[in-house]
């Protein structure tokens, strides 16, 4: 086993390490749990750092788990630069996170769960990169939804987070029970689930699948549907929202939703053009849907969180449009700045005691200089400003789309297109009435900056926001996946032009509607709209219908089977009637002689009575 190898077991089990050590060993001690914590994250950081440094070929190294007789599972690291380049984003963004953690979790009764949680929610994240094949990617995936269960619940006694966790791990099982029968049927078909030897077997056959290919993608894809949080089901992430908020960061940043895009990029030779139509319109639909239910929200984390939906439906439209690579491209420039702008919301709810409703802040700009500079730096790489990351990242992703001679589609595109106004509109709408104005509320006019151990993350984050567009990650990730067309780079031109006028047309309607509003413009007009809208296009109350026509009527018609047919029918009824017979034949044990010898008398009559009649 080589130096890269054993430096990848390593990264993937010190955060279970840190685990174990907190829960069995440290849960009194808050600042040793923390410091365990973020030790073994930081030290993790490290070792990718060598890892991505030295990973020129793909390998892998592999330990036999289960054996019975043809069948073997494994558990394995692969190494190649998608998965070291996912190494650096969830450690190095992760280490900002725990290192955040520590001011904005202080105080807080259950610090040290609060660490041991994220150190294995940075496994399970971790075990889905290094995976080398597909059981062990499931089962990785699976703990991921246990742990982002914990954190989403974390303050499990608030009603509503208990909620939201029940419902992010309900609603990703659903996902899962796709990918899991898409697994199978790629296992049934090839008899292996390592990807090394999955992508051999298609490159040597590309048609193994047969008829299938098109509901094997398709099912596949359904578990990055859950953990990506695509349309329909999405309805999870903006209700995560109510876990603490470095939480947020790491699941929208690095972790959760970042698993589903990862995925598909591994997987991308096992999906077929029938397959990837339907990623590349479920992410188009995602991107718009997000977008414009983000225009009217108000909870400074939930605007946030529509944003990242919008943005990861746009890089599984690029998947869908054969551009993996300028989907891991732009997941790991949006990593940055997702983060940078959620531990900035973080930054601003701690100021104003947890206070969210953007329009009771106002006038935080004097109060809280590098919160603010650090937030408008991430939002302006967000709505796509030159030469930010996010610029290059998200034009990558509209050039894959508008090259039409490829497998781009001019519909795509223009969802594209329409998607970057509005998240110019939200996202200058946030500034302009959070950091902007007078001051809305008391706790916004008695604000104060955070203390350098929440700010220091966020001007770390500053640099990579501003410098990694620069970095070659499109071609290294079409490599990985076996494209020589990189998608799009043609067509970049036009995608710039378009991305220019959107920031320019979103920033001016921003502009006019928010920057002396003292209430919504929008609401105030389009109340009908605005009230959609907020109540988030009503999803909720349709998958409640839904759920009360479907599984509640299942749910009451069992309950009559069982409780009629198989208890008070068959059950009861056969008991009922041997209680019967029990009954009948105890009227004939009374334990009086007189009764006896007058039964025995008309026995001996009825037995004369038959022989003498021949019937015997």
């Amino acid at each position: 086993m080589s130096g890269a190898f054993i430096l990848a077991w390593m990264v993937l089990l010190l955060p279970l390490v840190s685990t174990v050590l907190i829960s069995c060993f440290t849960l009194k001690n808050d600042k040793l749990s923390a410091r365990i914590s973020i030790g073994a994250v930081l030290a993790g950081f490290a070792m990718s750092l060598l890892i991505f440094l030295s990973a020129r070929e793909a390998g892998e190294s592999n330990i036999t788990w289960i054996s019975i007789g043809n069948f073997q599972a494994t558990l394995g690291v692969k190494l190649d630069q998608l998965s070291a380049l996912m190494l650096l984003i969830v450690t190095g963004v992760g280490s900002l996170i725990h290192w955040y953690s520590q001011g904005y979790m202080k105080g807080d009764r259950s610090y040290s769960r609060y660490f041991a949680c994220l150190s294995l929610f940075t496994f399970s994240m971790l075990g889905i990169v290094l995976a080398s094949n597909f059981m062990q990617m499931f089962i990785f995936w699976e703990l991921v939804g246990v742990s982002s269960y914990l954190l989403i619940g974390f303050w499990y006694e608030r009603p509503a987070a208990a909620d939201a966790s029940k419902k992010a791990f309900l609603t990703n099982r659903i996902g899962d029970f796709g990918f899991i029968l898409g697994i199978i049927m790629v296992w049934a078909a090839t008899g292996s689930l390592n990807f090394a030897e999955l992508k051999g077997v298609f490159e040597a056959n590309p048609e193994i699948l047969g008829a299938t290919a098109g509901i094997v993608g398709v099912l596949l894809f359904c578990g990055a549907v859950g953990k990506s949080a695509q349309f329909p089901l999405h309805v999870w992430l903006p209700d995560a929202m109510e876990g603490p908020t470095p939480v947020s960061a790491l699941i929208h940043a690095a972790t959760m939703v970042a698993a589903g895009v990862f995925m598909l990029c591994r997987i991308f030779f096992l999906l077929s053009p029938d397959a990837l139509q339907v990623i590349a319109w479920t992410g188009g639909i995602t991107a718009l849907m997000a977008a414009v239910i983000a225009l009217q929200q108000n909870d400074i984390k939930r605007i946030l969180a529509y944003s990242t939906l919008s943005q990861l439906g746009y890089m599984v439209m690029a998947v869908g449009v054969h551009a993996p690579g300028a989907a891991m491209f732009h997941l790991t420039t949006h990593a940055f700045f997702k983060a940078m702008l959620f531990l900035g919301a973080g930054s601003v709810i701690h100021a104003l005691h947890h206070e969210q409703d953007i329009w009771k802040m106002g006038g935080l700009k004097e109060k809280m200089p590098a919160t603010y500079k650090t937030f408008l730096i991430g939002t302006l790489a967000l709505c796509g400003v030159p030469p930010l990351s996010g610029f290059f990242s998200k034009d990558g992703i509209l050039a894959a789309a508008a090259d039409f001679s490829h497998h781009g589609n001019v519909f795509l595109f223009a969802i594209g297109v329409l998607a970057a106004v509005l998240t110019t509109l939200y996202m200058a709408r946030l500034v302009l009435v959070a950091f902007h104005g007078k001051h809305r509320s008391e706790a916004a006019d008695h604000s104060h900056e955070s203390p350098s151990v929440m700010t220091g993350p966020l001007w770390i984050l500053v640099i990579p926001t501003l410098f990694a567009g620069f970095l070659p990650i499109e071609a290294a990730v079409n490599h990985v996946a076996g494209l020589h067309h990189a998608g799009g780079h043609t067509q970049a031109p036009l995608a710039m032009a378009f991305s220019v006028l959107a920031l320019l047309f979103g920033g001016s309607v921003a502009w006019s509607l928010y920057s002396k509003a003292e209430s919504d413009p929008i609401a105030n007009r389009l109340h009908g709209l605005s009230t959609a809208l907020k109540n988030r296009l009503y999803f909720d109350e349709i998958f409640n219908g839904l759920i009360y026509v479907t599984h509640e009527a299942v749910s009451k018609l069992a309950e009559w089977v069982d409780r009629i047919l198989l208890s008070s029918f068959i059950v009861k009824g056969l008991s009922n009637v041997v209680d019967v017979f029990g009954r009948g034949l105890r009227l004939f044990q009374t334990g009086s002689i007189h009764t006896y010898a007058f039964l025995f008398v008309v026995g001996i009559a009825l037995v004369m009575f038959f022989v003498m009649g021949g019937v015997l």
